[in-house]
């Protein structure tokens, strides 16, 4: 069996790099780690800073150390947005002061706020800081919160219970998500963004009008709940709904916002699954037949037929052109 893969990190240092040109080094780093911004030291040619990059599943992890300074996006700069990620910036020592939509908030001991860079903003960053900023794509966000205008540039603080919490949660992500898998990365990155979720809504959910807190709250219980119990063959959308707490009707007015239903939730997460573990290079030597009856499957050709709804190709093809594995088992048909 193959060693199992690790996500890289890329790491960025101005430490061997000349005085003179460590600003605009850290300017072009700083714009692949975060977003395209001009910058300002307030420390003049002698200004440090490190960035380490990873990545956890659909989650961007961006750990920043650096000495005092001032970030600024113009609006030419989000015009030429070439993704649509929302940032979340968690300030792990020292302090910032973050400005969007006329809104100013400060950040200090592991407190967070989300930042659309779709819109201008500045940030003022104190000398020794830590930080970690997350890419998240909007969908992920939208999907759970609705509309984010009312929560950009809102500080939470880390004496929150559920922001400590999450807060906690987010700063272990650098360096234990380069040691996780494929399929491990996923839940934690879902996990990491429920907590956040969770975070958010119970500390400014009052300014959220597009989705009460209690909605939010009951579709985070309703999707951990179909997590729970994803590998039971027998799982019904009763079941599920009463351990959220709330009725299947209800359940599915939830998941209409997104699109979905529970049953259509429940087969997309399960085939998502066993996309990853047949992408994983640990798991190359168990059976398709195995891995889709692990994550809940129990009729393979009905397994078949969905995957390839789904991805475009039989599970056999899809393992045999990914490049994490290294020989071909036994194809459904």
């Amino acid at each position: 069996m193959q060693a199992r893969e690790t996500q890289p990190v890329i790491a960025f240092s101005t430490q061997d790099v000349h005085p003179r040109d460590r600003l605009s080094y850290w300017v072009e780093v700083a714009s692949q780690a975060f977003v395209d911004h001009s910058f300002k030291s307030l420390t003049g040619p002698a200004f440090a800073a490190e960035v380490r990059m990873t990545s956890l599943d659909r989650l961007g992890i961006s750990s920043f150390t650096c000495d005092a300074c001032e970030v600024l996006r113009s609006r030419q700069d989000a015009e030429r947005l070439d993704s649509d990620d929302v940032l979340l910036c968690m300030q792990v020592q020292g302090r910032s002061v973050y400005t969007q939509h006329d809104r100013e908030t400060k950040l200090a001991g592991n407190g967070f706020v989300l930042i659309d860079p779709r819109r201008p903003f500045a940030i003022a960053i104190g000398n020794e800081s830590r930080s970690i900023s997350l890419k998240i794509a909007r969908k992920d966000l939208t999907a759970r919160l609705g509309n984010l205008d009312d929560l950009t540039c809102r500080g939470t603080t880390s004496s929150a219970p559920l922001t400590g919490l999450a807060s906690g949660f987010v700063a272990m992500l650098p360096e234990r998500a380069t040691a996780l898998d494929p399929v491990s990365a996923g839940r934690v990155a879902e996990q990491a963004l429920d907590l956040v979720v969770l975070a958010l809504t119970a500390e400014l959910g009052a300014t959220v009008h597009s989705r009460s807190t209690a909605r939010s709250n009951a579709l985070v219980r309703l999707k951990s709940a179909i997590e729970a119990r994803l590998r039971d063959p027998g799982l019904k959308p009763a079941v599920v709904a009463a351990e959220a707490g709330i009725s299947v009707r209800y359940a599915n007015a939830l998941l209409a916002e997104e699109d979905t239903s529970i049953e259509r939730y429940i087969l997309s997460r399960r085939l998502e699954c066993c996309r990853r573990a047949l992408d994983d290079a640990s798991q190359s030597h168990r059976m398709i037949g195995e891995i889709a009856f692990s994550w809940g499957f129990s009729d393979l050709s009905h397994f078949a037929r969905r995957f390839r709804s789904a991805y475009g190709c039989a599970p056999g093809d899809y393992r045999r052109h990914s490049p994490h594995t290294s020989f071909v088992t036994v194809e459904l048909t």
